[in-house]
């Protein structure tokens, strides 16, 4: 495992397709009224844990939650941010009753007092620094950034940043929006990170600026793209460009070297922890159902499911990975020798919205 690294973790999902419409009529009043025995529980999640063809590691836990509880998920999905934006816009009258979203989206959630306190069963076995100190959200997925490339078309991938200023990417290019997803946003991260700061880090990406299709809200969307040539590189993530891979022969997965003032680093490919994180919403409509669902995704059974169907690792420390299983054999390969740093998500949380405004001012965005 990488240096630092901490055990990766993954998400919940259901059977609602990926349109931002939720099926069937949901209850009209937030809390626990008398609506909230019906047996149905809305998931509004960050893409990337649901399988292309119904075979990711929510489709598996949904199934599973269904069979078990009798209660339905209803899913909807989106950007990271986006689904924050959604439950904000929802606060007087909650419609989702769990919310699933990438850092610092989740502690952006928190901040807007959309999560209730809730430690679900098997929380106690995630690291501290992976769930909220008072309980209003945990990691059920840890992830890590990273980017993809076509392998039929580059024979090797790319080590450093500067290799995609070269005439070679131009429109063949793409990351997801700072702000909107979860994986663009950490493109900034990361960029930040490897430069040495804010201003060289958008100075190099105004420069990037030149070879980039443009925006895109949703990450997962780009890897197809990638896979089929229309792309060359793009930003994703560790677990679901890995399970994506499994249908995807031309995706290769790769870590930008850091550069400049991260002298630490410097020479090392590098990324950070981007746990799939959970949590229970302020007066969910069926806050009960949402509970049941958080203890089911964190039990054991399901954890013991996120590397060979989810393409990550457990968010539980007590629940190891078969030393057989291909994926986690796999994965801890891709990790080998990647420098892992911890952002300071407290200050990214407080500083995200002009982070963000720069970067549309240098990018012209």
């Amino acid at each position: 495992m990488p240096r630092n690294a901490r055990s990766l973790r993954l998400a919940p999902i259901a059977a609602v397709t990926g349109s931002l419409a939720l099926a069937g009529s949901l209850t009209a009043c937030g809390g626990d009224s008398a609506a909230s025995d019906a047996e149905v529980v809305t998931v509004y999640s960050a893409d990337g844990l649901k399988g292309e063809n119904g075979d990711g590691w929510y489709d598996q836990v949904f199934k599973d939650f269904e069979k078990q509880t009798g209660i339905k998920v209803e899913y909807v999905e989106g950007g990271s941010g986006e689904m924050v934006q959604r439950a904000a816009r929802e606060k007087t009258n909650p419609q989702a009753d769990v919310l699933v979203t990438l850092p610092p989206f989740i502690q952006q959630a928190d901040g807007k007092g959309l999560l209730q306190k809730y430690a679900p069963k098997g929380s106690e076995q995630v690291d501290g620094a992976d769930k909220a100190a008072d309980a209003t959200w945990t990691s059920v997925v840890n992830n890590y950034f990273g980017f993809v490339y076509n392998k039929k078309e580059l024979k090797q991938a790319p080590t450093t940043w500067d290799e995609l200023l070269d005439g070679r990417y131009k429109n063949k290019l793409q990351y997801s929006t700072p702000g909107v997803a979860g994986d663009g946003t950490a493109v900034l991260i990361k960029a930040i990170h490897d430069f040495g700061g804010k201003e060289p880090a958008l100075a190099y990406l105004k420069k990037l600026q030149s070879n980039n299709v443009g925006p895109s809200a949703s990450t997962g969307k780009l890897a197809p793209k990638v896979d089929k040539g229309e792309l060359l590189v793009a930003n994703g993530d560790v677990q679901m460009n890995h399970a994506q891979s499994k249908d995807m022969p031309n995706l290769g997965i790769w870590f930008p070297e850091a550069t400049g003032k991260a002298a630490d680093a410097a020479g090392r490919p590098t990324t950070f922890a981007l746990p799939y994180a959970a949590g229970l919403v302020t007066e969910a409509p069926h806050s009960e159902n949402g509970r049941k669902l958080l203890d089911f995704m964190l039990s054991v059974k399901a954890q013991q499911q996120v590397s060979a169907i989810g393409g990550g690792f457990s968010a539980r420390s007590d629940v190891k990975a078969a030393d057989a299983d291909a994926d986690a054999i796999a994965l801890t390969e891709l990790m080998d020798g990647v420098e892992v740093f911890e952002p300071d998500w407290a200050d990214i949380d407080k500083n995200l919205t002009s982070y963000v405004e720069d970067w549309k001012s240098a990018t012209g965005s």
